[in-house]
């Protein structure tokens, strides 16, 4: 999943805590993914996804701060309420630990992959 020029794709982890972080970043990494870990009071990276953490305070603030990239809710155990709330809250998607590389790698083909930006550049027209 690396770029032509061999720098690695990157993911913004915002406001996660360190263990979730931590493990979200080694799937990443397994998919070829370089995971950044950003906090609200630091200066962007450049990124083509952000995972943040399921508050409604944090993901607002990742839909504000990063308008133009996928917002994905990361959270510790899957729940079907949660993942509808976020959804119905304007993230992308939704994935709990333990974390897969299988559906890591789906995530990231399904929000930055070249068939969806078609889409929306063919929605957009």
């Amino acid at each position: 999943m690396s770029r032509l020029n061999g720098d690695a794709r990157k993911a913004l982890l915002y406001e996660l805590d360190g263990t979730l972080g931590n493990a979200l970043g080694k799937t990443l990494d397994r998919c070829g993914w370089e995971p950044v870990t950003v906090a609200s009071d630091q200066k962007l990276a450049r990124a083509e996804i952000v995972f943040c953490n399921f508050t409604r305070e944090v993901l607002a603030a990742a839909l504000c701060r990063f308008k133009n990239l996928p917002v994905v809710v990361v959270s510790r155990l899957p729940e079907v309420d949660g993942w509808l709330d976020a959804l119905e809250a304007g993230a992308a998607d939704y994935c709990a630990a333990p974390f897969d590389a299988v559906q890591i790698g789906w995530l990231l083909d399904t929000h930055t992959g070249g068939r969806e930006r078609v889409r929306h550049a063919a929605a957009a027209a």
